[in-house]
């Protein structure tokens, strides 16, 4: 990529989206193209077509996605399946239409199934059944990834097919019914020690164990996926190495939180997939390692969190 090349970056308001912001902005890239929800619906094909016959990107990434925790998974299932679905085909298609010269497809860990062997190598992909909780949207990105597949396959699209670990940082979604597990953690623990509450409830038992990843961590790393003119992998994990249980990850934020109460397991209700940590040797041997230690990313996270999403 070079600095004055048109990047249209699909899903800016978002946590990876505005992270991808960030890091192309201080890398000097002065060509970014992005545009609000309220003006482009990604899930609409006119919209989506319109757009890229107007601005004509040359190179695009795509971190549009309708995302959330296990209980908003179980919720709304279908508006999951249906809407990433649709974006991903749309932005897709429209990349090949117009000849982009790269696309960055970002996808997520849970693709891979409930039960495997650790760390997950990305050949473990549809080897067994997904974990139920998340199914939905795992189709959707399993989808997507082929769908990038067998466009460079017909088409000759380039694409670089990002699996990222559980990410976190700002910009995250803090709802505790619709955000995964750190945002909704940090939010209750937040919210227990403003308020003097004795107990906060954990969904789980604490046992299953999570690789998590700072958001500007994987903007660096596919963004320097997206510079390395290596085009030999249908796609790669995006990890930190970086495993943690959820009940020592509880117990972390409580402590950065300075809670003083008590922590109370909802053992009847779900744990997701057991444990999920990743084999990201094919992405380390491309030259990128992550650089911001989790204990301190989650501390600035919880801050983030005071200083902008508390206050609204």
């Amino acid at each position: 990529m070079n600095k004055d090349d048109k990047i249209y970056v699909a899903g800016h308001n978002g946590m990876v989206g505005s992270a991808i912001v960030r890091n192309l902005k201080e890398r000097g890239y002065t060509n970014i193209v992005v545009e609000d929800r309220k003006y482009l619906d990604l899930t609409n094909q006119q919209n989506v077509r319109t757009f890229f016959w107007e601005e004509k990107p040359d190179y695009v990434f795509l971190a549009a996605a309708k995302v959330g925790g296990i209980k908003y998974n179980a919720d709304v299932p279908g508006d999951f399946i249906y809407e990433n679905l649709m974006i991903q085909t749309n932005v897709i298609n429209e990349c090949k239409n117009h000849n982009v010269k790269k696309l960055c497809f970002l996808g997520s860990a849970c693709i891979y199934p409930k039960v495997t062997k650790m760390p997950i190598k990305e050949k473990y992909l549809l080897t067994a059944p997904l974990e139920p909780s998340n199914e939905p949207y795992a189709i959707a990105k399993i989808a997507g990834l082929k769908m990038c597949e067998y466009y460079r396959r017909q088409y000759n699209l380039k694409s670089v097919i990002a699996m990222p670990a559980n990410l976190y940082g700002p910009n995250d979604n803090f709802k505790v019914e619709q955000g995964h597990v750190i945002p909704g953690l940090i939010k209750k623990f937040v919210e227990a020690e403003k308020n003097n509450t004795d107990i906060v409830e954990v969904w789980g038992d604490g046992s299953a164990t999570r690789e998590f990843l700072h958001v500007d961590d994987l903007a660096d790393a596919v963004v320097h996926l997206m510079k390395n003119k290596l085009d030999t992998f249908n796609f790669l994990n995006i990890g930190s190495d970086y495993e943690i249980s959820i009940k020592e990850l509880a117990h972390l934020i409580k402590e950065l939180t300075n809670y003083k109460g008590n922590i109370k397991w909802l053992t009847d209700m779900p744990n997701g997939t057991p444990r999920r940590v990743m084999d990201n040797s094919q992405l380390f041997g491309l030259g990128w390692r992550p650089k911001i230690n989790f204990t301190e990313g989650l501390y600035e996270t919880i801050q983030w969190y005071k200083d902008n999403y508390e206050k609204n």
